[in-house]
Protein backbone atom coordinates (compact mmCIF):
# COMPACT_ATOMS: atom_id res chain seq x y z
CA UNK A 1 0.00 0.00 0.00
CA UNK A 2 1.59 3.33 -0.91
CA UNK A 3 1.88 6.57 1.01
CA UNK A 4 -1.00 8.29 -0.66
CA UNK A 5 -3.41 5.38 0.41
CA UNK A 6 -2.25 5.00 3.79
CA UNK A 7 -2.95 8.50 4.56
CA UNK A 8 -6.33 8.18 2.64
CA UNK A 9 -7.16 5.13 5.52
CA UNK A 10 -5.90 7.05 8.44
CA UNK A 11 -7.70 9.92 7.41
CA UNK A 12 -11.28 7.86 6.73
CA UNK A 13 -10.75 6.12 9.91
CA UNK A 14 -9.59 9.27 11.90
CA UNK A 15 -12.70 11.26 10.61
CA UNK A 16 -15.30 8.24 11.25
CA UNK A 17 -13.86 8.02 15.03
CA UNK A 18 -13.46 11.86 15.66
CA UNK A 19 -17.50 11.64 14.19
CA UNK A 20 -18.32 9.14 17.25
CA UNK A 21 -16.25 10.79 19.72
CA UNK A 22 -17.64 14.42 18.99
CA UNK A 23 -21.22 13.21 19.50
CA UNK A 24 -20.88 11.68 21.93
CA UNK A 25 -18.58 13.81 24.10
CA UNK A 26 -20.83 16.91 23.37
CA UNK A 27 -23.46 14.82 25.01
CA UNK A 28 -21.47 14.35 28.20
CA UNK A 29 -20.04 17.59 28.21
CA UNK A 30 -23.48 18.95 28.74
CA UNK A 31 -24.77 16.41 31.24
CA UNK A 32 -21.88 16.69 32.98
CA UNK A 33 -22.25 20.72 33.24
CA UNK A 34 -26.39 19.95 34.49
CA UNK A 35 -25.77 17.13 36.55
CA UNK A 36 -22.26 18.34 37.91
CA UNK A 37 -21.85 21.79 38.00
CA UNK A 38 -19.51 24.52 36.10
CA UNK A 39 -17.01 24.23 38.87
CA UNK A 40 -16.21 20.68 38.47
CA UNK A 41 -16.47 20.90 34.35
CA UNK A 42 -13.32 23.61 35.23
CA UNK A 43 -11.61 21.00 37.72
CA UNK A 44 -12.05 18.21 35.54
CA UNK A 45 -10.99 20.60 32.75
CA UNK A 46 -7.93 21.97 34.85
CA UNK A 47 -6.62 18.67 36.03
CA UNK A 48 -6.73 17.16 32.76
CA UNK A 49 -4.11 20.10 32.19
CA UNK A 50 -1.61 19.64 34.43
CA UNK A 51 -1.38 15.87 33.70
CA UNK A 52 -0.51 16.96 30.09
CA UNK A 53 2.20 19.07 31.45
CA UNK A 54 3.25 16.23 33.52
CA UNK A 55 3.57 14.64 30.08
CA UNK A 56 6.89 16.80 29.96
CA UNK A 57 8.52 13.65 31.45
CA UNK A 58 8.47 12.27 27.74
CA UNK A 59 11.23 14.90 26.89
CA UNK A 60 10.66 13.56 23.11
CA UNK A 61 11.56 10.44 23.05
CA UNK A 62 9.04 9.52 21.44
CA UNK A 63 9.24 11.90 18.67
CA UNK A 64 13.55 10.47 18.17
CA UNK A 65 12.20 6.92 18.36
CA UNK A 66 9.57 7.42 15.72
CA UNK A 67 12.05 8.80 13.46
CA UNK A 68 14.93 6.16 14.13
CA UNK A 69 12.05 3.76 13.07
CA UNK A 70 11.20 4.91 9.91
CA UNK A 71 14.60 3.72 7.89
CA UNK A 72 13.98 0.11 9.34
CA UNK A 73 10.49 -0.29 8.69
CA UNK A 74 11.10 1.04 5.16
CA UNK A 75 13.96 -1.61 5.00
CA UNK A 76 11.49 -4.44 6.57
CA UNK A 77 14.50 -4.59 9.13
CA UNK A 78 12.92 -6.70 11.59
CA UNK A 79 16.50 -7.44 13.86
CA UNK A 80 16.90 -3.27 14.21
CA UNK A 81 13.19 -2.50 14.70
CA UNK A 82 13.50 -5.47 17.63
CA UNK A 83 16.30 -3.91 19.15
CA UNK A 84 15.21 0.03 18.96
CA UNK A 85 11.18 -1.37 20.51
CA UNK A 86 13.08 -2.80 23.36
CA UNK A 87 15.13 0.55 24.13
CA UNK A 88 11.85 2.33 23.53
CA UNK A 89 10.19 -0.27 26.00
CA UNK A 90 12.93 1.06 28.95
CA UNK A 91 12.92 4.32 28.04
CA UNK A 92 8.93 4.60 28.52
CA UNK A 93 8.69 2.13 32.13
CA UNK A 94 11.15 4.63 33.12
CA UNK A 95 9.14 7.72 32.06
CA UNK A 96 5.64 5.83 33.77
CA UNK A 97 8.01 6.09 37.11
CA UNK A 98 9.21 9.38 36.39
CA UNK A 99 5.27 10.83 36.07
CA UNK A 100 4.22 9.16 38.70
CA UNK A 101 6.77 10.15 41.41
CA UNK A 102 6.65 14.10 40.10
CA UNK A 103 2.60 13.60 40.19
CA UNK A 104 2.69 12.51 43.66
CA UNK A 105 5.22 15.63 44.71
CA UNK A 106 2.64 18.10 42.96
CA UNK A 107 -0.24 16.73 45.16
CA UNK A 108 0.53 18.99 48.43
CA UNK A 109 0.59 21.54 46.11
CA UNK A 110 -2.42 21.77 44.59
CA UNK A 111 -4.34 24.11 46.91
CA UNK A 112 -2.06 26.95 45.62
CA UNK A 113 -2.41 25.73 42.17
CA UNK A 114 -6.63 26.04 42.21
CA UNK A 115 -8.10 29.65 43.00
CA UNK A 116 -11.58 29.42 44.57
CA UNK A 117 -12.76 25.70 44.51
CA UNK A 118 -16.23 26.39 45.13
CA UNK A 119 -17.42 23.81 47.53
CA UNK A 120 -15.27 21.14 46.76
CA UNK A 121 -13.12 20.14 50.06
CA UNK A 122 -9.22 19.90 49.33
CA UNK A 123 -9.55 16.31 50.27
CA UNK A 124 -11.71 15.19 47.22
CA UNK A 125 -10.07 17.30 44.84
CA UNK A 126 -6.58 15.50 45.61
CA UNK A 127 -8.05 12.07 45.68
CA UNK A 128 -9.64 13.25 42.32
CA UNK A 129 -6.37 14.34 41.28
CA UNK A 130 -4.67 10.84 41.88
CA UNK A 131 -7.08 9.12 39.41
CA UNK A 132 -6.55 11.44 37.41
CA UNK A 133 -2.78 10.34 37.68
CA UNK A 134 -3.18 6.65 37.76
CA UNK A 135 -4.77 7.00 34.07
CA UNK A 136 -1.55 9.03 32.57
CA UNK A 137 0.84 6.47 34.70
CA UNK A 138 -0.43 3.33 32.97
CA UNK A 139 -0.65 5.18 29.43
CA UNK A 140 3.10 4.83 29.60
CA UNK A 141 3.69 1.17 29.77
CA UNK A 142 1.54 0.54 26.67
CA UNK A 143 1.89 3.46 24.66
CA UNK A 144 5.20 2.45 23.46
CA UNK A 145 3.85 -0.01 21.04
CA UNK A 146 1.93 2.08 18.96
CA UNK A 147 5.26 3.66 17.68
CA UNK A 148 5.70 0.61 15.30
CA UNK A 149 2.37 0.56 13.79
CA UNK A 150 2.46 4.55 12.96
CA UNK A 151 6.07 4.29 11.56
CA UNK A 152 4.17 1.65 9.31
CA UNK A 153 1.68 4.20 8.72
CA UNK A 154 -1.22 2.13 10.00
CA UNK A 155 -2.25 5.02 12.79
CA UNK A 156 -5.98 4.31 11.75
CA UNK A 157 -5.09 1.07 14.15
CA UNK A 158 -4.54 3.29 17.14
CA UNK A 159 -7.13 5.31 15.84
CA UNK A 160 -9.94 2.38 15.93
CA UNK A 161 -8.86 1.32 19.38
CA UNK A 162 -9.19 4.55 21.15
CA UNK A 163 -12.36 5.30 19.43
CA UNK A 164 -13.77 2.22 20.76
CA UNK A 165 -12.46 3.13 24.18
CA UNK A 166 -13.87 6.31 24.03
CA UNK A 167 -17.43 5.37 22.99
CA UNK A 168 -17.93 3.02 25.68
CA UNK A 169 -16.08 5.27 28.52
CA UNK A 170 -18.64 8.23 27.06
CA UNK A 171 -21.40 6.25 27.32
CA UNK A 172 -21.04 4.51 30.75
CA UNK A 173 -20.19 7.98 32.22
CA UNK A 174 -23.59 9.75 30.24
CA UNK A 175 -25.65 6.33 32.24
CA UNK A 176 -23.56 6.98 35.43
CA UNK A 177 -24.56 10.71 35.50
CA UNK A 178 -27.95 10.18 34.68
CA UNK A 179 -28.71 7.55 37.59
CA UNK A 180 -26.08 8.54 40.00
CA UNK A 181 -24.73 12.11 39.18
CA UNK A 182 -21.27 11.62 41.34
CA UNK A 183 -17.44 12.47 39.84
CA UNK A 184 -15.91 9.58 42.13
CA UNK A 185 -18.30 7.25 39.89
CA UNK A 186 -17.39 9.61 36.27
CA UNK A 187 -13.76 9.27 37.28
CA UNK A 188 -13.40 5.70 38.21
CA UNK A 189 -16.00 4.77 35.08
CA UNK A 190 -13.16 6.58 32.79
CA UNK A 191 -9.97 4.83 34.74
CA UNK A 192 -11.84 1.12 34.85
CA UNK A 193 -12.43 1.57 30.90
CA UNK A 194 -8.68 2.92 29.69
CA UNK A 195 -7.17 -0.27 32.28
CA UNK A 196 -8.90 -2.46 30.09
CA UNK A 197 -8.08 -0.89 26.86
CA UNK A 198 -4.33 -0.40 27.80
CA UNK A 199 -4.07 -4.88 28.54
CA UNK A 200 -5.93 -5.50 25.38
CA UNK A 201 -3.73 -3.49 23.69
CA UNK A 202 -0.44 -5.18 25.19
CA UNK A 203 -2.17 -8.61 24.00
CA UNK A 204 -3.10 -7.24 20.57
CA UNK A 205 -0.17 -5.53 19.69
CA UNK A 206 1.81 -8.68 20.85
CA UNK A 207 -0.01 -10.90 18.53
CA UNK A 208 0.13 -8.61 15.34
CA UNK A 209 4.09 -8.34 15.59
CA UNK A 210 5.03 -11.62 17.68
CA UNK A 211 8.96 -10.63 16.86
CA UNK A 212 8.68 -8.33 19.16
CA UNK A 213 8.20 -10.90 22.04
CA UNK A 214 11.39 -12.90 20.72
CA UNK A 215 14.01 -12.93 23.31
CA UNK A 216 17.33 -12.88 21.42
CA UNK A 217 17.19 -8.81 20.47
CA UNK A 218 20.90 -7.29 19.08
CA UNK A 219 22.01 -4.74 21.10
CA UNK A 220 22.12 -0.65 19.17
CA UNK A 221 25.22 0.62 17.87
CA UNK A 222 27.29 3.23 20.36
CA UNK A 223 26.56 5.50 17.19
CA UNK A 224 22.54 4.84 16.91
CA UNK A 225 22.07 5.38 20.64
CA UNK A 226 24.15 8.47 20.37
CA UNK A 227 22.09 9.65 17.85
CA UNK A 228 18.62 9.09 19.53
CA UNK A 229 20.05 10.84 22.62
CA UNK A 230 21.40 13.82 20.57
CA UNK A 231 17.87 13.90 19.19
CA UNK A 232 16.36 13.15 22.47
CA UNK A 233 18.71 16.30 24.58
CA UNK A 234 17.35 18.52 21.26
CA UNK A 235 13.65 17.37 21.50
CA UNK A 236 13.82 18.13 25.67
CA UNK A 237 14.34 22.03 24.96
CA UNK A 238 11.16 22.02 22.22
CA UNK A 239 9.18 19.86 25.24
CA UNK A 240 10.17 22.55 27.45
CA UNK A 241 8.98 25.31 25.55
CA UNK A 242 6.26 23.76 24.33
CA UNK A 243 4.93 23.42 27.61
CA UNK A 244 5.77 26.94 28.32
CA UNK A 245 3.64 28.17 26.00
CA UNK A 246 0.69 25.62 25.06
CA UNK A 247 -0.45 24.07 28.38
CA UNK A 248 0.07 27.16 30.60
CA UNK A 249 -2.71 29.13 30.04
CA UNK A 250 -5.56 26.74 31.43
CA UNK A 251 -3.14 27.36 35.01
CA UNK A 252 -2.61 30.80 34.48
CA UNK A 253 -6.51 31.21 34.47
CA UNK A 254 -7.10 29.14 37.30
CA UNK A 255 -4.27 30.69 39.47
CA UNK A 256 -5.03 34.42 38.72
CA UNK A 257 -9.45 34.16 37.44
CA UNK A 258 -10.78 30.95 38.85
CA UNK A 259 -11.85 27.16 38.27
CA UNK A 260 -15.23 27.79 37.00
CA UNK A 261 -13.82 30.29 33.97
CA UNK A 262 -11.35 27.42 33.23
CA UNK A 263 -14.64 25.26 32.41
CA UNK A 264 -16.25 27.93 30.42
CA UNK A 265 -12.68 28.09 28.44
CA UNK A 266 -12.83 24.54 28.59
CA UNK A 267 -16.30 24.51 26.68
CA UNK A 268 -14.79 26.65 24.24
CA UNK A 269 -11.55 24.65 23.42
CA UNK A 270 -13.98 21.67 23.62
CA UNK A 271 -15.45 22.85 20.52
CA UNK A 272 -12.65 23.97 18.49
CA UNK A 273 -10.33 20.40 19.31
CA UNK A 274 -13.59 18.37 18.56
CA UNK A 275 -13.90 19.85 15.16
CA UNK A 276 -10.22 20.84 14.52
CA UNK A 277 -9.47 17.24 15.17
CA UNK A 278 -10.51 16.25 11.51
CA UNK A 279 -8.29 19.14 10.07
CA UNK A 280 -5.67 17.63 12.27
CA UNK A 281 -6.38 14.18 11.59
CA UNK A 282 -5.29 14.93 7.81
CA UNK A 283 -2.14 16.72 8.53
CA UNK A 284 -0.97 14.17 11.09
CA UNK A 285 -2.29 11.57 9.28
CA UNK A 286 0.85 11.85 6.74
CA UNK A 287 3.07 12.46 9.27
CA UNK A 288 4.59 8.93 8.87
CA UNK A 289 4.32 9.23 5.11
CA UNK A 290 6.74 12.11 4.94
CA UNK A 291 8.92 10.26 6.66
CA UNK A 292 9.19 7.30 4.14
CA UNK A 293 9.16 10.26 1.39
CA UNK A 294 12.34 11.76 3.09
CA UNK A 295 13.88 8.13 3.52
CA UNK A 296 13.49 7.19 -0.74
CA UNK A 297 12.99 10.57 -2.82
CA UNK A 298 15.23 13.13 -3.81
CA UNK A 299 14.27 16.75 -2.61
CA UNK A 300 12.55 18.08 -5.48
CA UNK A 301 9.54 15.85 -4.86
CA UNK A 302 10.10 16.30 -1.32
CA UNK A 303 9.97 20.06 -1.84
CA UNK A 304 7.11 20.08 -4.00
CA UNK A 305 4.68 17.70 -1.19
CA UNK A 306 6.17 20.31 1.37
CA UNK A 307 4.56 22.84 -0.43
CA UNK A 308 1.18 21.56 -1.13
CA UNK A 309 1.16 20.14 2.51
CA UNK A 310 1.48 24.09 3.47
CA UNK A 311 -0.84 25.07 1.01
CA UNK A 312 -4.04 22.80 1.62
CA UNK A 313 -3.24 23.66 5.96
CA UNK A 314 -3.53 27.40 4.45
CA UNK A 315 -6.25 26.56 2.97
CA UNK A 316 -8.44 24.25 5.45
CA UNK A 317 -6.71 26.49 8.88
CA UNK A 318 -8.03 29.54 7.35
CA UNK A 319 -11.53 28.28 6.38
CA UNK A 320 -12.11 26.63 10.27
CA UNK A 321 -10.38 29.58 11.66
CA UNK A 322 -13.32 32.25 10.41
CA UNK A 323 -15.68 29.85 10.90
CA UNK A 324 -14.88 29.39 14.28
CA UNK A 325 -14.78 33.28 14.84
CA UNK A 326 -17.98 33.88 13.42
CA UNK A 327 -20.33 31.16 14.44
CA UNK A 328 -18.60 29.67 17.77
CA UNK A 329 -20.38 31.95 19.82
CA UNK A 330 -23.64 31.56 18.45
CA UNK A 331 -23.31 27.55 18.60
CA UNK A 332 -22.37 28.25 22.78
CA UNK A 333 -25.25 29.69 23.05
CA UNK A 334 -27.63 27.18 21.82
CA UNK A 335 -25.64 24.77 23.62
CA UNK A 336 -25.11 25.77 27.55
CA UNK A 337 -26.73 28.96 27.54
CA UNK A 338 -25.18 32.97 27.05
CA UNK A 339 -24.57 32.43 30.62
CA UNK A 340 -21.34 30.84 29.37
CA UNK A 341 -20.27 33.24 26.60
CA UNK A 342 -16.43 34.54 26.26
CA UNK A 343 -15.88 38.07 24.79
CA UNK A 344 -15.56 38.57 20.82
CA UNK A 345 -12.32 39.96 21.59
CA UNK A 346 -11.01 36.61 23.40
CA UNK A 347 -12.42 34.25 20.49
CA UNK A 348 -10.49 36.57 18.27
CA UNK A 349 -7.53 35.96 20.17
CA UNK A 350 -7.92 32.00 20.17
CA UNK A 351 -8.67 32.43 16.39
CA UNK A 352 -5.58 34.34 14.95
CA UNK A 353 -3.41 31.98 17.29
CA UNK A 354 -5.58 28.99 15.81
CA UNK A 355 -4.43 30.17 12.11
CA UNK A 356 -1.00 30.82 12.53
CA UNK A 357 -0.83 27.34 14.77
CA UNK A 358 -2.01 25.53 11.29
CA UNK A 359 1.45 27.08 9.95
CA UNK A 360 3.11 25.96 12.73
CA UNK A 361 1.71 22.13 12.78
CA UNK A 362 3.09 22.12 9.02
CA UNK A 363 6.32 23.54 9.96
CA UNK A 364 6.82 21.45 12.83
CA UNK A 365 5.45 18.21 11.35
CA UNK A 366 7.92 18.29 8.23
CA UNK A 367 10.74 18.81 11.16
CA UNK A 368 9.84 15.74 12.96
CA UNK A 369 9.42 13.61 9.72
CA UNK A 370 12.91 15.17 8.35
CA UNK A 371 14.94 14.78 12.03
CA UNK A 372 15.33 18.48 11.95
CA UNK A 373 15.89 18.72 15.82
CA UNK A 374 18.81 20.40 16.78
CA UNK A 375 18.60 23.31 14.92
CA UNK A 376 15.97 25.65 16.85
CA UNK A 377 15.98 23.58 20.16
CA UNK A 378 16.03 27.16 22.21
CA UNK A 379 13.59 28.28 20.23
CA UNK A 380 10.66 26.95 22.36
CA UNK A 381 12.41 27.83 24.82
CA UNK A 382 12.44 31.63 24.06
CA UNK A 383 8.69 31.40 23.11
CA UNK A 384 7.42 29.52 26.44
CA UNK A 385 9.60 32.74 28.41
CA UNK A 386 7.47 35.15 26.51
CA UNK A 387 4.27 33.78 26.76
CA UNK A 388 4.86 33.41 30.57
CA UNK A 389 5.78 37.08 31.05
CA UNK A 390 3.37 38.43 28.75
CA UNK A 391 0.37 36.20 29.63
CA UNK A 392 1.02 36.91 33.37
CA UNK A 393 1.65 40.57 32.87
CA UNK A 394 -0.96 41.07 30.79
CA UNK A 395 -3.86 38.70 32.56
CA UNK A 396 -3.65 41.26 36.21
CA UNK A 397 -4.28 44.23 33.65
CA UNK A 398 -6.78 43.16 31.14
CA UNK A 399 -8.02 40.23 32.42
CA UNK A 400 -8.40 36.47 29.42
CA UNK A 401 -7.47 38.57 26.73
CA UNK A 402 -4.22 39.46 28.12
CA UNK A 403 -3.23 35.50 28.42
CA UNK A 404 -4.36 35.08 24.53
CA UNK A 405 -1.89 37.82 23.36
CA UNK A 406 0.80 36.31 25.05
CA UNK A 407 0.13 32.92 23.05
CA UNK A 408 -0.12 34.79 19.64
CA UNK A 409 2.95 36.72 20.31
CA UNK A 410 5.38 33.65 21.60
CA UNK A 411 3.56 31.81 18.61
CA UNK A 412 4.35 33.94 15.65
CA UNK A 413 8.14 33.75 16.71
CA UNK A 414 8.00 30.13 15.33
CA UNK A 415 6.06 31.30 12.58
CA UNK A 416 9.09 33.43 12.01
CA UNK A 417 12.00 31.72 12.07
CA UNK A 418 11.15 27.85 11.45
CA UNK A 419 10.88 28.23 7.73
CA UNK A 420 14.60 29.90 7.51
CA UNK A 421 15.75 26.49 9.40
CA UNK A 422 13.42 24.18 6.96
CA UNK A 423 14.20 26.06 3.81
CA UNK A 424 17.81 26.03 4.64
CA UNK A 425 18.60 22.15 5.63
CA UNK A 426 15.60 20.47 4.00
CA UNK A 427 15.89 21.86 0.87
CA UNK A 428 18.99 24.18 0.38
CA UNK A 429 17.10 26.84 -0.66
CA UNK A 430 16.15 30.24 0.72
CA UNK A 431 12.22 30.55 2.45
CA UNK A 432 11.52 34.19 0.61
CA UNK A 433 9.16 32.31 -1.54
CA UNK A 434 7.46 30.99 1.85
CA UNK A 435 6.61 34.16 3.19
CA UNK A 436 5.45 36.15 -0.21
CA UNK A 437 2.96 33.08 -0.46
CA UNK A 438 2.55 34.06 3.26
CA UNK A 439 1.07 37.24 2.56
CA UNK A 440 -0.82 36.07 -0.28
CA UNK A 441 -2.74 33.67 1.88
CA UNK A 442 -3.42 36.24 4.95
CA UNK A 443 -4.65 38.76 2.52
CA UNK A 444 -7.24 36.63 0.86
CA UNK A 445 -8.58 35.07 4.12
CA UNK A 446 -8.71 39.00 5.68
CA UNK A 447 -10.55 39.76 2.72
CA UNK A 448 -12.88 36.96 2.89
CA UNK A 449 -13.62 37.41 6.81
CA UNK A 450 -14.31 41.31 5.82
CA UNK A 451 -17.07 40.24 3.68
CA UNK A 452 -18.19 37.00 5.70
CA UNK A 453 -18.92 39.23 8.53
CA UNK A 454 -20.84 42.21 6.63
CA UNK A 455 -23.07 38.99 5.35
CA UNK A 456 -23.27 37.67 9.04
CA UNK A 457 -24.82 40.94 10.54
CA UNK A 458 -27.23 40.66 7.39
CA UNK A 459 -28.40 37.65 7.62
CA UNK A 460 -27.90 36.63 11.74
CA UNK A 461 -30.11 38.83 12.89
CA UNK A 462 -30.96 36.23 15.69
CA UNK A 463 -29.69 33.27 16.76
CA UNK A 464 -31.44 30.01 16.12
CA UNK A 465 -30.64 26.87 14.59
CA UNK A 466 -32.01 27.36 11.14
CA UNK A 467 -30.24 30.94 10.85
CA UNK A 468 -27.22 28.94 12.12
CA UNK A 469 -27.59 26.39 9.57
CA UNK A 470 -28.19 28.63 6.57
CA UNK A 471 -25.16 31.02 7.97
CA UNK A 472 -22.64 27.61 8.34
CA UNK A 473 -23.89 27.11 4.23
CA UNK A 474 -22.86 31.16 3.15
CA UNK A 475 -19.64 30.78 5.16
CA UNK A 476 -19.03 27.56 2.98
CA UNK A 477 -20.16 28.22 -0.01
CA UNK A 478 -18.33 31.77 0.01
CA UNK A 479 -15.12 31.04 1.45
CA UNK A 480 -14.72 28.03 -0.81
CA UNK A 481 -15.41 29.98 -3.73
CA UNK A 482 -13.31 33.04 -3.34
CA UNK A 483 -9.90 30.79 -2.51
CA UNK A 484 -10.98 28.88 -5.37
CA UNK A 485 -10.88 31.74 -7.61
CA UNK A 486 -7.87 32.72 -6.38
CA UNK A 487 -5.82 29.79 -5.90
CA UNK A 488 -7.27 27.48 -8.41
CA UNK A 489 -4.65 27.18 -10.86
CA UNK A 490 -1.75 27.11 -8.55
CA UNK A 491 0.72 24.38 -9.00
CA UNK A 492 -0.13 23.35 -5.35
CA UNK A 493 -3.88 23.12 -6.17
CA UNK A 494 -3.52 21.25 -9.46
CA UNK A 495 -1.66 18.33 -7.88
CA UNK A 496 -3.73 17.92 -5.11
CA UNK A 497 -6.94 18.02 -7.94
CA UNK A 498 -4.76 15.41 -9.54
CA UNK A 499 -4.90 12.92 -7.16
CA UNK A 500 -8.55 13.61 -6.87
CA UNK A 501 -9.08 12.87 -10.42
CA UNK A 502 -6.96 10.08 -10.17
CA UNK A 503 -9.02 8.25 -7.34
CA UNK A 504 -11.75 9.29 -9.08
CA UNK A 505 -10.56 7.44 -12.50
CA UNK A 506 -9.72 3.90 -10.04
CA UNK A 507 -13.37 3.60 -8.55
Amino acid sequence: MGRVKYAAKNITFGWLGNIITLLLGALLRQIFIDRLGDTLTGVNDYYTNILTVLSLAELGIGTAFNYSLYGPVARNDFEKIKSYMKLYKRAYCTIGCVVAALGAAIAPFLKYLIEDPGSNSWRDLTVYYFIFLFNTVSTYFVSYKYSLVNAQQKNYIQTNIITVTKAVTVSLQIAGLMIMPDFYLYLLTSAGVELVQKIFVSFYLNRLYPYLREKEVEKLSKEEVGEIVSQTKALVFHKVGDMARLQTDTMIIGAFIDVTTVGFVGTYNYVISSVSNFVNIIFNSVLSGFGNLIATEKKEKQYLMFRVYRFMACWIYGFSAIGFYLMLTPLIMLWVGEARVLPDIVIGCIMIDYYFKGERIVLSNYKTAAGVFEQDKYLTLIQGGVNLVISIVLVQKIGLTGIYIGTIVSGLIANITKPFIIHRVCFDKGAYAYFKDSVKYIGVNAAVLLLLVLLKNAVMKEVSIPVFAAMVVVITVVYNGVFLAVFGRCEEFKYVWGLVLRKGRRK
